[in-house]
């Protein structure tokens, strides 16, 4: 950890990583012609032969979508979408299939796909698709990174801090502060500074707003 002086820690900001395609398709052509094109127009592409393995992949934060098949070994485009939609919500999905299946697409949508394509489908379809689901995912991405960085600022700051915050954020006074946890006025404006100077906040309302990001 960086320090700017002897009593302000500079808390590190969560590192996020470039857009990536990631494509789940268990027919190797498909795949291989994907990532040559999409290669091609400057993005990162990592491929899967099946839900299960990339399940196994591990999660970094960056912008990124998925081309996801709908039929796959084991766990299905669907399962997958269901899983994804929990536990990477910043991952946009567009779905390629073979066949058009009407009551699939129509549940895919509905659980928040942003493209159901029947292949084979024009490439500049494809990649048109592809931008407007990465510029989404930045987004995204970028609102998750300040909740990690907000949420790490408040777990820096110590039991006392956070009660502190606590009644400052149900518009307690300075000496109503000192009152409720028996501690001098002095002491609960140190506490005071402390816990503006950790959650990065220049104003009451900024501070009130920050924890409102954390729960409080």
């Amino acid at each position: 950890m960086v320090y700017a002086d002897s009593a302000t820690p500079i808390l590190s900001r969560p590192q996020i990583h470039p857009p990536t395609v990631f494509i789940v398709d268990d027919d190797v052509s498909i795949r291989e012609s994907l990532e040559s094109l999409i290669r091609h127009e400057g993005f990162d592409v990592k491929s899967f032969v099946s839900g299960n393995s990339f399940l196994e992949h591990p999660n970094v934060l960056g912008p990124g979508c998925m081309l996801l098949d709908v039929s796959l070994p084991g766990l299905n485009g669907l399962e997958l979408q269901k899983s994804l939609v929990v536990e990477r919500p910043a991952m946009p999905i567009i779905f390629i299939t073979a066949r058009e299946d009407p009551p699939t697409i129509v549940q895919a949508m509905k659980a928040g796909a942003v493209e159901f394509l029947t292949k084979p489908f024009n490439d500049d379809t494809l990649l048109d698709a592809i931008r407007a689901a990465i510029q989404r995912s930045e987004l995204l991405v970028r609102s998750e990174a300040r909740k990690l960085a907000v949420q790490r600022r408040y777990d820096e700051l110590t039991r006392r801090e956070r009660e502190v915050l606590s009644l400052i954020v149900e518009g307690l006074l300075n000496r109503e502060i000192g009152e409720e946890l028996n501690i001098s006025e002095i002491t609960v404006k140190a506490h005071r500074g402390r816990v503006m100077r950790k959650m990065e906040a220049l104003s009451l309302a900024e501070l009130v707003h920050l924890a409102a990001e954390v729960g409080i």
